[in-house]
């Protein structure tokens, strides 16, 4: 049975109420007069107020329509940006022209196509400095006649052997792409030139890379077409940032019988429903392969958005597009002596290094992370069929 108790007319459980709720208050009004409290309260308004969304929310209407005005002005600063770039590009493409001699005459030392001069062919390393320092006379002679003696035996292959092929050993990016079966086809690899659209054309670069004769398809030239834009977005224009890769086309290999390495043939067994009866059928299927980058994932153009796993897949095949144009081809002999390789490593030791010191002197502080939006950059056709 409930305890109805009363005491002077008045419930004992509204009486209960009552001293809680009185209890309450003052505890309020205790906590409230404490001023570490009062500091940390007043710390997590000021932190909220002051907020850039809320904090323009305040601002009065005539405020808000100069703000307006300003952001007009940006967009008109975006397309100013945007036409920079574009003439960017027009500048690549004169001085494409005067690296292509250069990279010609690299070409035909590289197939033994022409052997390079004393003169061309001389090249001074610091351990060969500090060789010359070193010892004396006597020594240099005897080293000398060792050496030419050693020159006359060992063997003068033509050319420079496996040049680009050793490029794809030495760079991780594109090592990881390349499957055993692949490295037969790749040494076969002479050349890979950029090209850039024409003037009055939209902004694009094509990679070619052009083959000698083989036993594993008929191409003598396989290219890579990376299409971009340097404009800002119509539904976002302050997240312009420079010339993009949107799309990229690839091209048709002319395999040979039974030299596809991008495909697979497996062997399946299928029983009759009826008859019971089993036979065995082969069928071709997708094979891992570096020869696929010539059969790349299409953005999608009929503004359905790509699942995630394409839109990772599309993102490294342009990231491995603009590495071809802005380092490998510029810097070929570096990245094939192993150099550019290792001064790519220290620069990415170095910016780790530095993040790591600047969490530390950071510690203990809230601050936003900056984001960081790397750029992407990138073409058109060539002698094998554009897809």
């Amino acid at each position: 049975m409930a305890d109805n108790s009363f005491s002077d007319g008045v419930p004992s459980d509204s009486l209960e109420a009552a001293k809680n709720a009185s209890n309450t208050e003052k505890l309020t009004d205790q906590v409230m007069q404490n001023p570490q409290v009062l500091a940390a309260l007043q710390e997590r308004l000021d932190s909220v107020s002051r907020t850039p969304s809320s904090y323009i929310e305040t601002l009065p209407k005539a405020v808000k329509r100069r703000i307006n005005a300003l952001k007009q002005l940006q967009v008109k600063c975006a397309h100013i940006e945007a036409k920079f770039y574009e003439e960017v590009h027009d500048l690549e493409r004169k001085y494409a022209a005067l690296y292509q001699p250069l990279f010609d005459k690299r070409r035909e030392f590289v197939t033994g196509d022409a052997e390079p001069t004393d003169a061309e062919s001389e090249w001074h390393s610091e351990n060969e400095e500090e060789d010359k320092l070193a010892g004396d006379m006597k020594n240099k002679v005897v080293i000398a006649e060792k050496e030419a003696a050693a020159a006359a035996e060992e063997p003068n292959p033509r050319g420079i052997p496996e040049f680009w092929f050793t490029i794809f050993r030495n760079v991780d990016m594109l090592s990881e792409l390349v499957q055993e079966y692949d490295e037969p086809i790749l040494k076969h690899l002479q050349d890979i030139k950029v090209k850039f659209s024409e003037p009055g054309q939209p902004m694009s670069f094509v990679l070619e890379f052009h083959f000698e004769p083989n036993d594993y398809f008929t191409n003598s030239v396989l290219t890579k077409t990376y299409k971009m834009k340097s404009e800002p977005d119509k539904a976002d224009p302050f997240s312009f940032e420079g010339p993009e890769i949107v799309d990229c086309d690839g091209c048709t290999i002319d395999w040979k019988k039974g030299k596809n390495v991008t495909v697979k043939t497996i062997k399946k067994k299928q029983k009759h429903k009826g008859r019971g009866t089993v036979r065995t059928i082969t069928k071709q299927v997708p094979n891992d392969s570096f020869f696929n980058f010539f059969n790349p994932l299409k953005a999608s153009g009929d503004g359905e958005s790509l699942d995630e796993d394409s839109e990772f897949t599309l993102a490294s095949d342009f990231e491995i597009g603009h590495f071809f144009r802005e380092r490998i081809v510029p810097r070929a002999v570096l990245y094939f002596t192993g150099e550019a390789v290792e001064d790519d490593d220290n620069f990415e030791e170095g910016e780790e290094g530095e993040e790591e010191e600047l969490e530390g002197d950071e510690e203990g502080e809230d601050e936003d992370d900056a984001e960081i939006n790397p750029k992407k950059e990138p073409s058109q056709p060539s002698e094998c069929k554009q897809q």
